[in-house]
């Protein structure tokens, strides 16, 4: 599986991350640090023979896409083991997303998610994966503790390998803001 995903500024990340550490440290579930799983938001997951039979497509976005601002604005989960950040569906991510799947829809041999395909995408930062029942329970209170909605900025897009996390390419954005 490949993930085409939004990357953040510096500022950003250090706001998710310090809530993916907080979770793993509280939980015992270090799934994100160990498999060094950047901050990101997927805007596709694509089953693909290789990632570089994708990588024409993804480079192409490029001159599409543009950096932009993003309002983070809850906590949820997905049953019965994922705990994620939930951005506001804002008219740029619906323009991103839009880009992303005309750029890989259709390309032979390349399969979109129906998770991910127009009008069915739950934009979602994740903190947590595969953590028990309690091991949810325990996020959930670090997160009611301590989250603050904020705003962050998306500066650049990528092509990645799943399971473990693997970066194929990763690119800067156009400054838009």
């Amino acid at each position: 599986m490949y993930l085409i995903s939004a990357y953040f500024d510096e500022h950003t990340n250090k706001i998710i991350n310090r809530y993916i550490n907080q979770i793993a440290a509280k939980t015992g579930n270090s799934f994100m640090t160990e498999n060094h799983v950047p901050p990101h938001l997927t805007i596709s997951s694509l089953e693909a023979r290789s990632g570089e039979v994708l990588l024409p497509y993804v480079e192409e976005l490029r001159d599409r896409l543009m950096q932009g601002s993003i309002q983070v604005v809850s906590v949820g989960m997905l049953f019965p083991y994922v705990m994620y950040l939930t951005p506001v569906l804002n008219e740029y991510l619906q323009e991103m997303s839009g880009e992303v799947y005309a750029a890989v829809n259709g390309v032979p041999e390349v399969k979109v998610s129906r998770c991910y395909q127009p009008m069915q995408w739950l934009p979602h930062i994740t903190l947590g994966k595969k953590l028990t029942k309690e091991q949810m329970q325990t996020a959930f209170g670090i997160m009611q503790e301590g989250f603050a909605p904020f705003e962050g900025t998306i500066t650049a897009i990528g092509l990645a390998k799943t399971n473990p996390h693997e970066d194929i390419l990763r690119m800067e954005l156009k400054g838009n803001l």
